[in-house]
Formats: structure tokens, sequence, C-alpha cells
């Protein structure tokens, strides 16, 4: 056998080595604990969701599932770890809408959201709800709308702060409405909360866990929900679409993601465990306690769905006045 031929014949088998190592790495994976990096503070409802989750697949897979939250730099910090982690099916993570702002808002990022990461499915949702001070005389959000049209730059809308979801939300409400309503920023959710309770601002736009039980109180006023379907959490509130602003949809998702060179075979297994799991009556449960509501996807759907999303809160930064960066 020539020269050419035998460098080519090792070539050949150390390749077939390395495929049959990386097969069996897979057939008997996973062998230690996993790591799912969170980019939020723990309490928060990434980690709390995901502690619900990584319960299960620790049970499925017989090992230790430890949650590592690495929050910081708008949720960049930690989403960096996890593009950069070692593509071994032992480092897993969570994102969510944080993410699909950044790369919406035109943020410079360590990593791209589509070329660094290997999408694996949401494994929940979280609807918003349109919510509106008791005292403002509209019930229903045609009626809103009419009385924002009316009196334009009057009334108010609070978020958690410029450039959030919660902004975002409620600039694109205006721009589909056509209504001009003054935005009043905050510094962080729970106090824009206590604003729209107190009458300084009147609208806000936000998650089913705040809204439901102020609505139930009496204390907000509850309009619509910004999803595609109503909300077993508000049975009777219909979707923005079915009170008459179509296309209004801005649900919080948590979608699991692992580096994007992890070997499809893995990324397999954790998939269809992730959809068994957003099955099970007990996670069904303890998610439906935070508000949130369970789901399951092919990985396609979920690319789908982060391309929309950015698009969607793309021409909120738009309405918003935010430039790209």
């Amino acid at each position: 056998m020539g020269f050419t031929k035998t460098v080519a014949a090792a070539a050949a088998a150390c390749l077939l080595a390395g495929f049959g190592a990386s097969a069996a790495h897979a057939q008997t994976y996973p062998e230690r604990p996993i790591r799912v990096v969170v980019p939020f503070v723990a309490g928060a409802s990434y980690d709390t969701i995901m502690r619900i989750v990584g319960e299960e697949i620790s049970s499925a897979f017989r090992q230790p599932v430890i949650v590592e939250n690495r929050p910081g730099a708008s949720a960049i910090i930690g989403a960096d770890m996890l593009a950069k982690a070692t593509p071994d099916g032992y480092t897993i993570g969570m994102l969510g809408d944080n993410h699909t702002i950044l790369a919406a808002v035109g943020r410079k990022t360590p990593y791209d959201l589509f070329r660094d990461f290997a999408p694996l499915m949401r494994v929940a949702t979280l609807d918003n709800v349109v919510v509106i001070q008791p005292t403002l005389p509209a019930n229903s959000l045609t009626q809103l709308v009419t009385l924002l049209k009316a009196n334009p730059g009057k009334y108010r809308y609070g978020s958690g702060g410029v450039g959030g979801s919660t902004h975002l939300a409620g600039a694109r409400f205006g721009q589909l409405a056509g209504v001009d309503i003054q935005h009043v920023p905050y510094k962080g959710g729970g106090l824009a909360v206590i604003g729209l309770l107190g009458n300084e601002v009147q609208m806000m736009i936000v998650n089913m866990i705040s809204a439901k039980p102020q609505v139930q109180s009496g204390r907000m006023r509850a309009l619509a929900v910004a999803a595609p379907k109503r909300s077993a959490h508000l049975p009777n509130l219909p979707t923005a679409a079915e009170a008459g602003l179509a296309g209004f949809e801005v649900s919080q998702f948590y979608g699991m993601f692992a580096p994007v060179k992890t070997s499809p075979r893995i990324l397999t297994r954790i998939e269809s465990e992730l959809r068994r799991i957003s099955a099970l009556p007990e996670v069904r449960k303890k998610l439906n306690a935070q508000g949130a509501d369970a789901y399951a996807e092919m990985p396609a759907e979920l690319t789908a769905f982060l391309k929309s999303n950015i698009e969607g809160y793309r021409q909120a930064a738009q309405a918003a006045g935010i430039k790209p960066e």
C-alpha cells in the first residue's frame, strides 16, 4: 500500500472511530450530572419553572440536575455561557423574551441566537393581560380604545423599565390600536403594578401571575388576554383578537436550548423527555400554580417562533422609538 493510501486509510479509520465514540456516548448519555444555565436570578419565574422541569429531567435520566443562575447584562451573561459550553449534552439552558428583545433592538451580544444554540422546545408560556385602573370608564377593549382616541396623550401606561417586555408590549398596543398613550417607566414590574393600583398610570400589560389575584380582588380590571387563545386562569376573559385588536399577542416564553454542536442523538433524547415531561399532570399542576401553561413543540417550531417573536418586538421597538444599537 502506497503512502497516500496508507494516510487515507488511517484518516478514515480515525473518522469512523470518532463516529463510533460519538454514537456510544449518545447511547450511554447521561453518565453524570446535568448543568442547566438560567440567565436570571434565583426565585425569578424562569428559575422557578426550570426547577419544576429540572426535577423531572433528573428523575427521567437518573442523574442530578444542577440549576446554575447566571444573571446579569440583560441576561446576556448566562446566554453566552450556554453558547460557549462544551456541546456534550451536560450543559443545557433556558432562554426567554429578554433574548428575543435583545435581537429585536439590535443589541450587540457575544452570541447569535440562531447560530450558537440548538433549539429544543418551549416548556411553558405565561400569558400577558391587558389591565386597567378600575376607575377608568371602560369595560371592554373596544371602549378603552375609543376612550384613548378621544383623549390623545391624556392617559398613561406603566412598565418595568425602558426597553423591557412590558414597555414594548404597551408600545405595540398603542401602535396596533392607533392611540396616543404616554409611557411611564418604573424601576421594576412590581413598582409599575403599584403605580397602576394607585392610579399613577391607568393601563398596563402584565403577566398572568401579577394580573390574576388583582383582577379577582377587583383592584384591576382585565379587558383581554394577549394570547392566541383564552387562558384557563381567567377563562371568561376574551383574547385581544376576540376583543377587537387582532395581532396583539405578547405571551412570555420559557425555551430550552443546548450549545449548537451537541450531538443530534442527545438533542433528540432530551427533546423527547421534555415533551413527555410537559404532559405530566403533576408538572402541569405545578406550572398552573405559577400562572404558566405547559407547552410542547418540535425544534423547528421553536425556531419559527423565535423569528416571529423577534419581528413582533422589532415592530414594537420602532413604535416606542427605540433605535437599533
